[in-house]
């Protein structure tokens, strides 16, 4: 195989406030932890299960990071696109550890706020940002050609 991908999408809720920390550089990272569940029947007991994943993620983008840390707090509904990353750390004993989390990265990385605005609820206005750029999640293909007509569509 000549070549690879690695892309990670996920939707979930988050765990608790997004955790912001400054490097010396001027630099910011932003950790959030998200919760994917799945739910299903037992087909002997016919008992409802649930199981719930819990990812870590770091965002590296800047203007991202500010969108999350201002933003999201915990139980907010998000969607988020970033690679699988692992560094190795050292623990206060000097041991080495590995932590493998989704990464944000400039220009590689999407973070959708998914909850819609009510009215007690002024935290964000439910919009996507992506690489630091606004996007309008609720826009889409037929929804555009729907309101141009079939004469003005442009392909």
């Amino acid at each position: 195989m000549s070549g690879s991908v690695n892309k990670v999408i996920l939707i979930g809720n988050l765990g608790r406030d997004p955790e912001a920390r400054s490097f010396p550089n001027g630099g910011k990272v932003v950790n959030l932890n998200i919760a994917t569940s799945e739910t299903w029947r037992d087909k002997n007991t016919g008992e409802r299960k649930e199981r719930t994943e819990w990812h870590k993620i770091a965002i590296f983008n800047e203007g991202l990071a500010n969108i999350a840390e201002k933003y999201l707090r915990k139980d907010s509904k998000v969607c988020i696109e970033g690679k699988l990353e692992t560094r190795k750390w050292q623990d206060q004993s000097g041991t080495d550890r590995y932590t493998t989390e989704i990464a944000l990265r400039p220009f590689f990385g999407q973070l959708t706020l998914l909850d819609g605005r009510s009215q007690d609820d002024n935290r964000h206005d439910g919009k996507g940002y992506s690489s630091g750029s606004y996007q309008r999640p609720d826009v889409t293909a037929q929804r555009a050609a729907r309101d141009l007509g079939d004469d003005e569509i442009p392909f």
